[in-house]
């Protein structure tokens, strides 16, 4: 287990350069414990809406952006943090944005409809959002060379390695591919595909529900696919979107991330992406807008009561109390923190929302006066992976602005802290101080590119405990003998004044999960009157 090195602990090296300044930065841990501590003033003014959205990432944005669609303004979005976008928030320097976060957005196929009509709106997607095959900006799609491994001290072109492996394991790979080709197509019995996006849209063919209760690592070994390049191709895959190992992982989640996605383009190959420097942070800004004054950041929900007219609401803005009389409420933050709000919170949703456990995340923005030395093999990409090594890899957030000649650029660095409990990643979260986390992250980078240290000007880290829901066994469709898990109670509850939103609702964090569930909300609600 490697999470902190001695050496990041110790500090420099002697000889060794200091290290470059910056910021530790994370969710507000302070609004977010108080909370949980309570002694908030009593509320003293109260405004009235119609529909109040508590929380403002993609969720909430989409239930807003899904009412405006529907000519309904009476509504008010509340976010406890400073700045809308979840986990899609972006950093700015002089040079370039740069994420925070989600940083990409693969092409959405026919049966992410909301996604598509965004796009449409946001100018990014030209001509029929419905179309088999869409023409998308050039500008978004994400330019070559897209993605590369670092592995035995060579890149190699994509993300699968194939240098110097055995005939066999190639010939895994080969099998690999194929039948995630073959599970993209395929359909249960009930007519649906096995794998869809968003999931609710996937079939419910019970052969293949049960196997969310085994992990996918398992699943891999059970089908024949031991090659050790599978397996670390399986495991980045759940680190990097669950933040969760793949021996934790649901298989179904594991499956869902390889065979869910076919959406195609018109002037891009199957597997591009869209993306821009600042990651998913112009898809929420998009939304945002249409909000205008309606969001209100700063605001911190306390206490949640239903009345026979509406919901009443109290809510921290600043250091006031103020109470929200609604007639709707659409709840859009976190399931876990429902229970610490809602005293009259159903039994059944309550230990639903409390059940799930979240994957905590570090984050690291690295600005560079130059671009870094390169080794041997593929040259830079925008998605730069590390085979054996703590972190992720890193995202070039000047790549889509290579044909100009910029002083320097930035590199953002991702890491799941999936090798403790997640309790004891968020103690490491709170308790490890940046100078820390930064050498630690300066000395893995050196491995790749020696001179990084040399040229690092700033390096901010950005702190996240509950990143994500984690889909481990067993948590998307419940065990033998229940007949809804967990997740699907959080997805199914309604009542005419109050419904849930968030990709908690999904059991993993993305955002055609995140959006749909917005979207979903505000249907509920419309529908409700």
């Amino acid at each position: 287990m490697r999470l902190v090195g001695a050496a990041a602990l110790a500090g420099c090296a002697p000889g060794q350069p200091a290290l470059p300044p910056g910021q530790l930065l994370g969710t507000n841990q302070a609004l977010g414990h108080r909370l949980r501590d309570g002694g908030f003033p009593a509320p003293s003014v109260t405004r009235r809406t119609g529909v109040l959205i508590v929380g403002g990432g993609v969720s909430g944005l989409s239930a807003a952006w899904r009412l405006g669609q529907a000519g309904r303004d009476d509504y008010t979005v509340l976010e406890m943090e400073s700045e809308a976008g979840g986990n899609s928030r972006a950093g700015q320097s002089a040079l370039v944005a740069y994420p925070w976060g989600a940083h990409y957005l693969p092409l959405p196929g026919r049966e992410a409809v909301h996604v598509r009509q965004l796009l449409a709106e946001l100018g990014v997607l030209q001509g029929d959002p419905a179309a088999e095959k869409p023409t998308y900006d050039e500008r978004y799609l994400c330019a070559t060379p897209q993605e590369r491994v670092y592995r035995h001290g060579l890149w190699e072109e994509g993300l699968l390695p194939q240098r110097g492996l055995p005939a066999a394991d190639l010939d895994q790979h080969r099998r690999f591919q194929q039948r995630m080709a073959e599970l993209k197509a395929a359909r249960g019995r009930d007519g649906r595909r096995l794998f869809a996006i968003p999931m609710a849209l996937s079939s419910r063919d019970p052969t293949w529900l049960a196997i969310d209760r085994i992990p996918f690592s398992q699943w891999l070994n059970d089908n024949g696919f031991t090659a050790p390049t599978l397996h670390w191709l399986a495991n980045y895959a759940c680190r990097d979107d669950y933040g969760t190992a793949h021996t934790q992982t649901s298989a179904w989640a594991g499956l869902h991330y390889f065979a869910c996605r076919d959406g195609e383009a018109a002037n891009a190959a199957p597997d591009s992406v869209l993306t821009a420097p600042e990651g998913n942070a112009w898809l929420v800004r998009g939304q945002a807008r249409s909000a205008g004054q309606r969001l209100v950041t700063g605001a911190a929900v306390w206490r949640i009561a239903e009345g026979k007219a509406g919901v009443s609401v109290d809510a921290l803005v600043g250091e006031q109390s103020v109470r929200y009389e609604a007639r709707q409420l659409i709840w859009a933050a976190p399931a876990f923190v429902l229970p610490r709000v809602w005293p009259a919170m159903p039994g059944a949703l309550r230990a639903a929302a409390l059940a799930g456990d979240y994957a905590p995340w570090l984050t690291a923005n690295l600005h560079l006066s130059a671009l870094p030395e390169e080794r041997y093999g593929a040259p830079p990409s925008w998605d730069n992976v590390f085979y054996d090594s703590p972190g992720l890899g890193y995202v070039t957030a000047t790549h889509q602005l290579l044909r100009r000649h910029l002083p320097g650029t930035v590199l953002t660095y991702y890491r799941a802290l999936h090798e403790v409990a997640p309790a004891e990643g968020r103690r490491l979260l709170q308790e490890t101080p940046r100078q820390a986390w930064a050498e630690g992250i300066l000395a893995e980078l050196e491995g790749v590119h020696p001179d990084i240290r040399r040229l690092t000007t700033r390096l901010d880290v950005f702190c996240n405990g509950h990143a994500m829901r984690r889909p481990v066994p067993g948590s998307l469709f419940g065990g033998p003998g229940e007949s809804r898990g967990q997740r699907e109670i959080l997805a199914n509850f309604q009542n005419r004044r109050l419904t849930l939103a968030h990709a908690d609702l999904s059991g993993f964090s993305l955002f055609e999960e995140a959006q749909y569930r917005g979207v979903v909300a505000a249907e509920r609600m419309l529908r409700a009157g």
